[in-house]
C-alpha cells in the first residue's frame, strides 16, 4: 500500500443541477455537452463537497440565457414560417 494521500469529493446539489441543465441544453440546442463540460470549473469546501466556482457560475447563467433565447427566437421565426 502506497503512502499518498487520496482526496475525496463529492457534488453538491447545485452542481449536479447544473451538469443536468447542461444535458439539457445540449438536447434543446443541438450543441455538443462535452464542451460544456470542459469548462465548468468546481472548488472545493473543506467537507469535500464541489461547488461551482462563482465567476463561472455568473458566465454561465448569461450563455444559458443567451442561447435559450436564441433557442426561443428561432423557434418563433420557424412557427411564423
Amino acid at each position: 500500500m502506497s503512502n499518498e494521500t487520496i482526496n475525496k469529493f463529492k457534488l453538491n446539489d447545485s452542481s449536479i443541477a447544473h451538469i443536468v441543465k447542461l444535458i439539457q441544453l445540449g438536447f434543446i440546442t443541438g450543441t455538443d455537452i462535452v464542451d460544456h463540460f470542459r469548462m465548468i470549473q468546481f472548488v472545493a469546501d473543506e467537507d469535500g463537497s464541489l461547488h461551482l466556482e462563482k465567476e463561472y457560475e455568473e458566465r454561465q447563467a448569461d450563455n444559458i440565457k443567451r442561447m435559450l433565447s436564441e433557442v426561443d427566437k428561432k423557434s418563433q421565426e420557424g412557427a411564423e414560417a
